[in-house]
């Protein structure tokens, strides 16, 4: 039994160390002109490039830049950095134009806040209300995410993260608070980029996100909350050591 728990630690490890390297070239995030709104494509690959680390906190977002990146046109930029501009993802300063947004810790703080208690939410009405085919797709996603912290590519560990919670969120069964989360989801993203780039964290995430199925699978609304809430508060411990740190590194 050992030699299977090593075997399953060290491509763990692996991945690990490897989160934040070998991002992806600028053509991943090209715009692949299919039936869906093409403004919505272009908006969820610049989202996707900040979420990955692309393009780094207050690091300007040059629109020439954002073309062709994309593959699209200035116009379709545009409304895309208004839409992440009103998430809270970017920002737009005078003379400068747009940058990714600064989120400091004391915002991040606030984040956090609110998410711990609406993903405890959505987790305890889950365990109570999800049928049986919202507790197959929950599983599936979570075997999904599993097999992706092996993944050298930032993008298919950030797809599966959010392809969970999107099935939490559906089998909660309460669409206002769906509808709250997912406005919250894009500096959630950003925030979940940066505690996972602290040593141990996917590895601990994981097992915190067992913790949190078992009791989703079992029924146990009450159980499921605290999991979820427990886990949320363990991210944002390292989150906002992180900012804080470089928040002091960029003050020396």
């Amino acid at each position: 039994m050992k030699s299977s728990s090593l075997q399953q630690e060290v491509p763990l490890a692996m991945a690990e160390t490897t989160l934040v390297g070998a991002l992806p070239e600028g053509h991943r995030f090209r715009v692949e002109k299919v039936a869906a709104p093409l403004r919505h494509s272009v908006t969820d690959s610049i989202r996707n490039a900040v979420a990955v680390g692309y393009f780094k906190s207050g690091e300007r977002l040059p629109e020439r830049t954002l073309c062709e990146m994309t593959g699209v046109s200035r116009t379709l930029v545009r409304e895309a950095l208004r839409q992440l501009e009103s998430e809270g993802v970017i920002e737009v300063l005078p003379h400068r134009g747009p940058i990714v947004a600064v989120l400091t810790p004391e915002k991040a703080e606030g984040v956090y806040q609110v998410r711990a208690e609406l993903e405890g939410l959505a987790s305890e009405l889950f365990a109570r209300r999800a049928a049986d085919r919202d507790r197959e797709k929950l599983l599936a996603a979570f075997e999904a995410l599993r097999r992706s912290v092996t993944s050298s590519d930032p993008l298919a560990r950030l797809a599966a993260k959010n392809q969970f919670y999107d099935c939490l969120i559906e089998g909660s069964g309460n669409e206002a608070l769906g509808i709250t989360l997912r406005m919250l989801n894009s500096r959630v993203m950003l925030l979940r980029a940066t505690s996972l780039r602290a040593p141990g964290r996917m590895s601990a995430s994981l097992a915190e996100l067992q913790e949190l199925l078992d009791a989703l699978l079992a029924g146990d609304g009450k159980a499921a909350r605290r999991a979820a809430r427990r886990h949320v508060r363990n991210a944002a411990a390292v989150a906002i050591e992180l900012l804080r740190a470089e928040q002091m590194a960029a003050a020396d």
